[in-house]
């Protein structure tokens, strides 16, 4: 058994002009592949964000380690892209400050940093939707409380007809029905924030 043994990813013996070696970390490679079939190849590294990728990997992914694919039958290829992009910028650039529950502002830009604000504010309401059923799929905790923020952003402090208006909800209560909710729920008027 060599010191070498421990390592998660292989190793190769690199000779530099002295005669001392030095460890360069081979990475290895992961295909990830959509509902629709575009293939995004990233780091295991990156990969690993998704704890769903890190199982199927520790259980073994098929392929040799030249040509290893991890289907993802419930995420679309434009949505994987953001994902990627996301965890490739987590991993590599910096990590995304930590959400604090409740929410302290519905402004998302003074919560994490510029990148991430860009990064989900950049997109609308139906590509939001559908990477934070990526991210809750995927197991990817930053990027759901991401996600999750940004659609909590939409509903703090507002009113139902904002909330509505935010979220393209149609409100097919007639107004008597809207009275007797309203009324059935006057309690929840005592709890705002």
């Amino acid at each position: 058994m060599s010191a070498f043994d421990d390592f998660d990813q292989p190793t190769l013996r690199v000779k530099q002009e002295s005669d001392e070696p030095i460890l360069r970390v081979v990475k290895k490679e992961i295909r990830l592949v959509s509902q629709d079939g575009e293939s995004f190849v990233t780091t295991e590294e990156i990969a690993q964000m998704s704890e769903l990728v890190k199982t199927m990997i520790v259980d073994g992914v098929e392929g040799d380690d030249e040509d290893r694919e991890i289907p993802l039958p419930n995420v679309h290829g434009e949505i994987l892209a953001k994902v990627v992009e996301f965890c490739t910028h987590y991993t590599k650039v910096e990590a995304m400050t930590e959400l604090e529950k409740p929410l302290k502002d519905s402004d998302l830009t003074k919560l994490v940093q510029d990148y991430y604000s860009s990064f989900i504010l950049s997109l609308d309401h139906d590509a939001v939707f559908h990477l934070t059923l990526a991210a809750n799929y995927m197991d990817i905790r930053p990027l759901l409380d991401l996600c999750c923020a940004k659609i909590a952003s939409l509903i703090k402090g507002k009113t139902p007809e904002e909330i509505r208006n935010n979220l393209n909800i149609v409100n097919d209560f007639s107004p008597e029905e809207e009275a007797k909710v309203r009324e059935e729920n006057r309690w929840a008027d005592d709890l705002s924030c």
